[in-house]
């Protein structure tokens, strides 16, 4: 998930004065509800020196025949209408402090679904839904007048299992390539993917890869003759060593 950064230019650029700032950290990048389940906690944490003001929006992506997902807004459907609902969708997040948000699916469970999450540090105005008076807002803005405050917030994934949740995942080796199918109905992962050149030696930085129902992946040999991956189907995690 990219790491999305809200640059708020406050004052004079040529000020060099050290400034208090929030630093959040909302945890896992990756989230998921599986069948049964329709709710879920997560934390968001305040490193910094200063409230954090912290406004969460959610879209929901649907991808097209071609695996291309687009945004569908949801913030502004009425909640009977909304398949996801974050509450609250405004946190108040005190320096070196941690708040929750509680995510609620109510949708349909005939497919997969999936949303992503905002949380975007802002500057409180009056009327925004913070409940701040004008004067808190004004002193908490002076307080960050004076040079350029970087101000970073994050993007996160919720993966929505379906209810009859199905996984079949072969895996076959052809001659330099790794061929992995996903013909569940559920996304899989390959964690710690990486290649190595002889079974857990010389081998290169481990990456994560989401393989959505339906999709197929190839990995084409480049740094050695070895595969190693976790699958992960749900909460089951079998260990793979592909070999040529």
């Amino acid at each position: 998930m990219k790491k999305l950064l809200l640059i708020a230019v406050l004052g004079m650029l040529s000020c060099t004065s050290a400034q208090a700032v929030p630093e959040l950290n909302v945890g896992a990048l990756y989230d998921y509800l599986d069948s049964g389940k329709s709710t879920l906690l997560k934390r968001v944490r305040n490193g910094g020196d200063s409230t954090a003001f912290v406004k969460v929006s959610v879209v929901e992506l649907v991808y097209d025949d071609q695996g291309v997902p687009r945004e569908v807004d949801t913030d502004g459907l009425a909640l009977e209408q909304r398949g996801l609902v974050v509450s609250p969708a405004r946190l108040i997040v005190p320096a070196q402090g941690i708040q929750a948000v509680r995510l609620l699916y109510r949708g349909e469970r005939d497919r997969e679904r999936y949303f992503r999450l905002r949380f975007i540090p802002v500057l409180p105005e009056l009327g925004d839904g913070f409940a701040v008076d004008e004067a808190e807002a004004n002193r908490y803005r002076d307080s960050l007048k004076a040079g350029v405050n970087v101000m970073a917030g994050y993007g996160t994934l919720l993966f929505v299992r379906p209810d009859d949740t199905r996984y079949h995942t072969p895996v076959q080796r052809k001659g330099e390539h790794l061929h992995v199918a996903n013909q569940g109905n559920a996304t899989v992962v390959l964690d710690y993917f990486r290649q190595c050149k002889t079974v857990g030696e010389s081998c290169v930085a481990a990456t994560k890869h989401h393989l959505l129902p339906g999709r197929s992946r190839q990995f084409s040999e480049q740094a050695g003759a070895v595969f190693h991956f976790e699958l992960l189907e749900g909460e089951s995690r079998k260990d793979m060593v592909v070999e040529r």
